[in-house]
């Protein structure tokens, strides 16, 4: 099946946005709104297990933060389509940097306890929700810039993953470390980042709106909509399969990790942030070597070392001995998953067309988080001594996913044709 390149023409107030606008722009929100979205993923299940120290809890409020993200992803799609990123990124920083500080003041005033735990757990599935809004704008500002008159997508998309991962280095170790003075101290600095996203978030360029329609195609829901895209973009609908059972083993990393690095390693709530943040650095050195690399070899390639990495090291995370070869291994497995990152968004923002842009990356992003309530779950339900059997079980499940993956797309015509494009 033939792919074709869909590209939006510069016009208007739709053309190509000059370099020197980017960083204002397009990286300047991003990375605001990555930082808060980092605070919130990471800090939400280690402050449920500072407050209960129950492992069980830990894994619900991480199921909690997930499923309405989850759930919000075909709206958010809608809503980006319809009124356009910058109103999204605004209202969903502003909703969340209310929201926390809210819960913050609560905290602060409600006894320890039961009622302390709710107010958490709450406050985990609505900043999700939140979250999501702003990720899929963003996400949609992204796709748009990379195929508006760039040489290089792959580079801008390489720049967007470095940006969510610089973030990830910040946010889990100063969410610890704001842990240890007290959940306020913590939870109001989230609420003054999400502000910030708030204000830059007005400076994003529009992206392409899409008009109400009276026609039988124009009712067709957001999800069937991206639904039928997919099915016409096999290359995507692989790396889309094999990455979800990817990320299966890291919402099982992410969930599991606090509960591990606390009560089998006896380290630190602060421990649990430097670990994600050696984590993303090792991430985003992966991301460099991506973009240089990409200049010699294709996509398949890179996909594929990176495939490789991240299957090794979470086939031998359940073996670590101690808290230092348990981060090292993650590293290398937050590692890969970067490039492979680098590999997927580099083929959707490429391939996916400009009239289901918003729909589509909703659908996608819907199925990739599918496995971190999932992970949440497993981890509610395991007891702590059998979490590294869960753990094996599932890279043996992602080693497989991705071998299968690579393999169909060995001669897949789309990653051909986006290292055509550099």
């Amino acid at each position: 099946m033939a792919i074709t390149v869909h590209e939006d023409r510069p016009a208007g107030r739709h053309a190509a946005i000059p370099s020197g606008s980017l960083f204002r722009r397009i990286y300047a929100p991003r990375a605001s709104d990555a930082l808060a979205f980092s605070m919130s993923t990471y800090a939400m299940p280690l402050l449920v297990l500072t407050i209960t120290s129950s492992a069980s809890l830990t894994g619900l409020a991480f199921a909690l933060e997930w499923t309405p993200r989850i759930a919000a992803f075909v709206l958010a799609g809608n809503v980006v389509d319809r009124r356009g990123a910058a109103i999204v990124c605004f209202l969903a920083s502003l909703g969340r940097a209310t929201v926390v500080a809210v819960a913050a003041v609560a905290l602060i005033m409600l006894p320890r306890g039961s009622a302390e735990t709710a107010v958490i757990l709450v406050l985990a599935a609505v900043t999700g929700t939140l979250s999501q809004f702003g990720f899929v704008a963003n996400e949609a500002v992204g796709a748009v810039v990379a195929r508006r008159g760039a040489a290089r997508p792959h580079g801008i998309q390489a720049v967007l993953v470095g940006i969510d991962q610089t973030a990830t280095v910040i946010g889990p170790l100063l969410a610890g470390f704001l842990l240890l003075a007290g959940p306020g101290w913590m939870l109001g600095c989230l609420s003054a980042v999400s502000l910030f996203a708030a204000v830059l978030g007005l400076q994003t360029p529009p992206t392409p709106l899409r008009a109400a329609s009276t026609n039988g195609a124009g009712q067709v829901s957001g999800l069937r909509k991206g639904m039928r895209t997919l099915l016409k973009l096999p290359a995507l609908g692989w790396l889309v399969a094999g990455l979800t059972c990817s990320n299966l083993a890291l919402g099982l990393l992410q969930s599991a990790s606090p509960v591990i690095v606390v009560e089998t390693f006896h380290r630190s709530s602060a421990s649990v942030g430097t670990m994600w943040s050696a984590a993303a650095v090792a991430t985003l050195l992966a991301i460099t070597c991506c973009r240089l690399v990409l200049s010699r070899l294709d996509l398949w390639a890179v996909g594929v070392v990176s495939a490789t990495l991240a299957s090794a090291a979470c086939l031998a995370v359940p073996q670590a001995p101690s808290y230092a070869s348990y981060t090292i291994l993650v590293a290398i497995f937050m590692a890969g998953d970067g490039g492979l990152t680098v590999v997927l968004r580099t083929v959707r923002s490429v391939i996916i067309p400009s009239t289901a842009l918003g729909a589509t990356l909703s659908l996608t992003m819907l199925i990739l988080l599918l496995p971190f309530p999932a992970a949440g779950v497993l981890v509610a339900l395991t007891p702590p001594a059998h979490l590294g059997r869960v753990l094996m079980a599932c890279a043996v499940v992602q080693a497989v996913a991705l071998i299968v993956t690579f393999t169909r797309l060995r001669k897949a015509p789309a990653l051909r044709l986006v290292a055509d494009r550099r």
